[in-house]
């Protein structure tokens, strides 16, 4: 079958397309190298991900029944297993095993991550893992184990699948995401002016408003109105909120 078609069957239009898109996931992992989907749309969140009906997709589509394969009933999965964890400094497609992350570029963030007791954490031995980043900040994930519980070595699947893999993943997860949203968390289209930016960067690093007018040339008044009225924009309640939901919009970037 031709990309283009499993794209389809995994889009996900509406809460009711759930269901289906995940069980199209799942044979299309199967059908491709006999892999096994685990998936999750929001890392940070304790409520697995559910279909129309709320039945929990990893237990009744993908089939995580065992007791030692329960993975989405461990609200603490994604503070203590490393492949959650990685996919906070990674975006692109990975596979890892007790020895390390294998990535297509070098990521010294995965290089100094704690491997240790990796079976144990990560609750296998090896697995090929999509990371899923979405707007406002969300991480999903979709990652990939063999049939052979015992394997260790994925470099053939990997190199094999990982690109199809990644776009099949993203298209479901995100459509997920999109069908379950029903609270608009942030102003639709806001725009922040170059001066409210600059400000609120250096806010972000903890400047106060006197040391950002000094570092941009310009009055503490000026500097204050320019955060306050960054914050009436993104409909913020105080500075904090006002940098964490700039941030959320990517206007603040990545601290160097």
């Amino acid at each position: 079958m031709a990309l283009a078609d499993e794209v389809a069957r995994v889009t996900v239009r509406s809460v009711k397309d759930i269901r289906r898109a995940a069980e199209a996931l799942r044979d299309i992992a199967w059908a491709r190298a006999r892999l096994r989907v685990a998936a999750a749309d929001n890392i940070a969140s304790k409520r697995p991900l559910v279909d129309e009906e709320g039945a929990i997709l990893a237990a009744e589509v993908f089939g995580w029944n065992a007791p030692h394969e329960r993975w989405w009933a461990d609200t603490r999965l994604a503070l203590t297993s490393p492949i959650p964890r990685a996919c906070r400094y990674e975006s692109e497609p990975f596979w890892v095993n007790a020895e390390g992350f294998r990535t297509r570029q070098p990521n010294r963030y995965l290089d100094a991550m704690d491997l240790s007791n990796f079976e144990k954490r990560a609750l296998c031995k090896a697995a090929i893992v999509i990371p899923i980043h979405l707007p406002f900040g969300q991480i999903g994930v979709v990652s990939y184990t063999v049939e052979d519980p015992d394997r260790t070595d994925l470099s053939a699947e990997f190199d094999a699948h990982s690109d199809e893999l990644m776009v099949l993943s993203h298209r479901f997860i995100a459509g997920c995401v999109k069908a379950h949203r029903t609270r608009q968390w942030l102003p639709a289209d806001c725009q922040l002016t170059k001066r409210e930016i600059e400000c609120l960067k250096w806010a972000s690093v903890g400047k106060t408003d006197k040391e950002i007018s000094m570092i941009l040339g310009r009055s503490h008044a000026t500097v204050r109105f320019h955060i306050q009225n960054a914050g009436e924009k993104l409909d913020a309640v105080n500075r904090s909120q006002t940098i964490f939901k700039a941030s959320q919009l990517g206007y603040l970037g990545a601290v160097a």
